[in-house]
């Protein structure tokens, strides 16, 4: 059973905290004034690979913007994740 209460906070650390343990430059992105609309919360690097991540709650969704920067990533030949937890990482990360 998903827990539904567990916050974007928590997921975000948990995928940090994995990616690090496996060797990724990882980096969260503080959104604010100035920053690319849609920007992911975080951004990973290993060994010429990055992958732009975004975190969401488990019943949470992308915003238009986000999926807009979405579509520039993959248009782009990006690779570009929504990360519920760190199961959504899948065969990318490994």
């Amino acid at each position: 059973m998903t827990n539904l209460k567990i916050s974007e906070t928590d997921i975000r650390k948990q995928i940090t905290d994995y990616l690090r343990l496996l060797g990724w430059f990882v980096y969260y992105n503080l959104q604010g004034l100035g920053c690319y609309p849609g920007l992911t919360d975080l951004v990973a690097i290993k060994n010429g690979f990055v992958v732009f991540i975004e975190v969401k709650k488990p019943i949470g969704s992308q915003s238009q913007k986000q999926k807009d920067f979405q579509a520039d990533i993959e248009r782009s030949g990006g690779c570009y994740v929504v990360a519920r937890s760190i199961d959504d990482l899948g065969e990318i990360v490994s």
